[in-house]
C-alpha cells in the first residue's frame, strides 16, 4: 500500500461507531447518520449463517443515506463466510469485518469471536475466503488485545504481523481489553480487563504500514483527538449510543467539514419524517423499534428526563404515531426557551 491509499484508508476509519449487538440497527444507524456524514457506521454482528440460511434481505436492509456502512460478521467456517460475504458484497457494503473480539458464551459455543485468536491460520482462511468473494470491499478485523490474563504484548503483535502477511487486511480494530472466556459476562468484559492504549499506541509504531483503529473506553472527543495523534482512528461504542450529539461536531474537527453543525430540532425533524414513511409503509415496524434509540439524543439538555419517558412510555407508544416524537421535542425545547 502506497503513502496515498493508506491516506486515503486512515480517513475512511477516522472515526467510526462499534457494531453494537441489538442497538445499531438500521433505525439507530439513520438517526446516527443525520449527525455525522463522514463516520464509518457498523451493523450489528451478523453470523454469516443467517445471511446465507436466514432472511438475508432483512439483515442486509439499509437506508441509502446510511452509507458508508460496514457489516460486522461472526462465524469461523470460512466457506459460509465467504458465502455471506458475496451477499453483503452485492447489497452495496462498504467494509466486511470478521469478529475476533466477542467473548460470550453463547458465540464461544458456536467456536468464533475472540476465541478465534487462539488460531492465527483459521483467522487468516476466514479473512481471504472473505476477500477473494468480495474483492471491492475491504475486508477488515476486530479484536481485542489478548485472551484472559496473558497480559504480553508479543502474542498481539504475533496475531497482527501473521494476517498482514498471510491476508490483504490492512485496517485491524483493535478492543484495547483483553477478552476473558471464562468468568466474566459479556457485559463485564467491556468494563472490568484494564485497558491498555499503550499496546494499541506499540501495535502503530511497529506497523506503520497498517491502518490501526482503537477501541474501548473512549467517551469524549478531547479522548479521540488525543488518540489521533498515535492512531488512525477511533471507534466510539456505547457513548456514541446513549449519547449521539457527541458525533455532532466530528465532521468538522475531525474531517474538516465545512457544513454547520446539526442542531436537536434538526435532527428530531429528521427522524420525525423517518418514522412517518417507515411506519406508513406497514412492515410491522414500530415506533418503539425506532424511537428506542433516541433516548439519548437530549443527553445534558434541561428537561432530557421527560424526552426519555415520553419516548418509552408503553401508553403513549400504543397509538404508534410518529407525531409523539414532536410532543417530546415540544416538551423539551418549550423548556430551554424559558
Amino acid at each position: 500500500m502506497n503513502s496515498t491509499q493508506h491516506t486515503d484508508t486512515a480517513e475512511k476509519h477516522r472515526l467510526s461507531v462499534a457494531p453494537m449487538l441489538d442497538w445499531t440497527d438500521r433505525h439507530y444507524r439513520f438517526l446516527a447518520r443525520q449527525i455525522s456524514r463522514r463516520a464509518l457506521l457498523y451493523t450489528e454482528m451478523i453470523h454469516a449463517g443467517a445471511l446465507v440460511y436466514g432472511d438475508a434481505a432483512r439483515f442486509l436492509e439499509t437506508h441509502p443515506c446510511e452509507h458508508p456502512v460496514a457489516l460486522q460478521l461472526g462465524g469461523s467456517e470460512p466457506d459460509l463466510l465467504a458465502r455471506a460475504a458475496a451477499k453483503a458484497a452485492a447489497a452495496g457494503f462498504a467494509q466486511i469485518n470478521l469478529n475476533c473480539g466477542c467473548p460470550s458464551p453463547r458465540v464461544q459455543k458456536g467456536a468464533f469471536g475472540a476465541c478465534l485468536m487462539r488460531d492465527i491460520p483459521l483467522v487468516a482462511d476466514c479473512l481471504n475466503a472473505i476477500a477473494d468473494v468480495a474483492p471491492d470491499c475491504e475486508t477488515t478485523v476486530k479484536h481485542r488485545i489478548g485472551l484472559d490474563r496473558d497480559t504480553e504484548y508479543e502474542p498481539l503483535a504475533e496475531f497482527v504481523g501473521t494476517l498482514a502477511r498471510q491476508t490483504p487486511v490492512r485496517t485491524f480494530v483493535v478492543h484495547a481489553r483483553n477478552a476473558w472466556l471464562e468468568g466474566l459476562s459479556p457485559k463485564e468484559n467491556r468494563d472490568i480487563p484494564p485497558l491498555r492504549y499503550d499496546y494499541v499506541y506499540r501495535l502503530k509504531r511497529e506497523f506503520p504500514e497498517l491502518n490501526i483503529v482503537i477501541n474501548g473506553g473512549i467517551t469524549t472527543n478531547e479522548q479521540i483527538a488525543d488518540h489521533l495523534h498515535t492512531v488512525d482512528g477511533a471507534m466510539v461504542g456505547r457513548e456514541a449510543y446513549h449519547n449521539p450529539m457527541l458525533m455532532a461536531e466530528w465532521d468538522a474537527r475531525f474531517y474538516g467539514g465545512t457544513a454547520p453543525a446539526p442542531n436537536h430540532a434538526q435532527v428530531v425533524e429528521k427522524m420525525y419524517d423517518y418514522a412517518k414513511r417507515e411506519l406508513a409503509e406497514n412492515r410491522h415496524t414500530t415506533l418503539r423499534h425506532i424511537v428506542r434509540h433516541s433516548l439519548g439524543l437530549m443527553h445534558g439538555l434541561t428537561n432530557a428526563r421527560v424526552w426519555r419517558r415520553m419516548l418509552s412510555d408503553a401508553e403513549l407508544l400504543q397509538d404508534n404515531r410518529a407525531e409523539l416524537i414532536l410532543r417530546a421535542w415540544d416538551a423539551v425545547s418549550g423548556c430551554l426557551k424559558t
